[in-house]
């Protein structure tokens, strides 16, 4: 699950992936696949390209990667699966989101 630690840090960084994978040398499409866990085993020297960029060390991001896993253990499992399948339908955060504040701004207008 290395993939969305780096997706994380780049976004808390305010980087594209295409500045990313430009500034380590990489492919975008590359980079994406990591990102997306399509790639699951990248090598060590493509890890510390993109952790240069990204400003951490390699144990840096081996340790928030496993701190992300016992993050996710602790979730419930159909919790997952529901975001999974809404990225994978194409929905995006934002659009999440909206959908989630609109539900409790119904529940609300139930309640008085």
């Amino acid at each position: 699950m290395i993939g969305p630690v780096i997706q994380r840090l780049r976004m808390e960084r305010n980087l594209s992936l295409s500045e990313l994978a430009e500034r380590a040398g990489i492919s975008k499409s590359y980079l994406s696949s990591i990102e997306r866990d399509i790639q699951g085993n990248p090598s060590i020297q493509i890890l510390e390209k993109i952790c240069h960029v990204l400003g951490v060390s390699l144990p840096e991001l081996l340790n928030a990667e496993s701190q992300m896993e016992q993050e996710m253990a602790s979730l419930d499992p159909d919790w997952l699966e529901i975001v999974k399948e809404a990225q994978e339908s194409g929905i995006d955060k934002e659009q999440f989101r909206e959908f989630l504040e609109f539900q409790i701004w119904k529940n609300r207008r139930g309640e008085s």
